[in-house]
C-alpha cells in the first residue's frame, strides 16, 4: 500500500516522506512537482475549497493536469464532497478529457453512493478514491474493496492519518492512501510507514 501526501515547504518533512518512499501528491494549492518522488498523483482540490467555503473552479487544476497529468500514477476526477449522485455525474463528465491527459482516473465516491452505481464505471483505467465524511468513509470501504476485487480496479483512501485506518484500509484491499500528518508532522511519517508495512505482513 503506496502513502501519498502533498508537498510542504518543510525540509524536514519532505527528507522524511523521501525516506520512506512516500509518493507526492499534487493540488491545485500545492501544484510543485519537487524532486526526489518517484510516485506522484493528482488531486482536483474540491476538498480544500470545501474546507474554505469556496467555490470550486477547474482553471489550476486544468493547468495541473496538463502539465503533469502523463507523469501522473493517478487524477482524481472532480467531484463534490459529500455530495452523493451529483458528485458522480460532476465526475464521470470529466473522464474522457481525463483519460486522454493521464493513464488512470479516480472517482471520488461519496457519502450515499452503491457499489451498483460505480459498477459500470470502473475498470482498469477508472479507479476509485474513497472520500466522503469519516464514518461513511470507514462503514462502507468493504464495500469498495470488494467492487475493487471484482472489477480489477484501482482502489484508494483519503484522509488516512492513523495505524488503526491503515489496518482499515489493508484489510479492504486499498492500492494507495493520502493523508496531511506526514505533510504537517515529520514526526508522523515513520510510525505511519511501520504500521502500513505490519498491516501487509498480517495480511500475509
Amino acid at each position: 500500500m503506496i502513502m501519498f501526501a502533498t508537498g510542504t515547504g518543510t525540509r524536514r518533512n519532505l527528507a522524511a516522506m523521501r525516506a520512506n518512499k512516500w509518493g507526492l501528491l499534487l493540488t491545485p494549492d500545492r501544484p510543485e512537482l519537487l524532486q526526489g518522488f518517484s510516485k506522484i498523483a493528482i488531486d482536483n482540490g474540491a476538498w480544500g475549497a470545501y474546507q474554505r467555503k469556496k467555490p470550486w473552479t477547474s482553471d489550476k487544476f486544468c493547468q495541473l493536469v496538463e502539465k503533469y497529468g502523463h507523469k501522473a500514477n493517478w487524477v482524481v476526477a472532480p467531484d463534490i464532497v459529500c455530495g452523493g449522485l451529483d458528485s458522480l455525474v460532476r465526475s464521470l463528465e470529466w473522464v474522457p478529457w481525463l483519460l486522454d491527459r493521464c493513464q488512470l482516473v479516480l472517482i471520488a465516491v461519496q457519502n450515499g453512493m452503491t457499489d451498483a452505481d460505480l459498477r459500470p464505471h470502473v475498470g482498469s483505467r477508472i479507479g476509485l478514491f474513497v472520500g466522503g465524511d469519516s464514518e461513511w468513509k470507514e462503514k462502507s470501504l468493504p464495500m469498495w474493496g470488494r467492487l475493487a476485487r471484482e472489477t480489477g480496479c484501482y482502489l484508494h483512501v483519503g484522509r488516512v492519518n492513523s495505524a488503526r485506518r491503515i489496518r482499515l484500509c489493508a484489510m479492504s484491499g486499498v492500492d494507495s492512501v493520502d493523508g496531511t500528518s506526514g505533510t504537517r508532522f515529520a514526526v508522523t511519517i515513520p510510525p505511519l510507514s511501520a504500521a502500513c508495512a505490519q498491516a501487509a505482513l498480517e495480511l500475509f
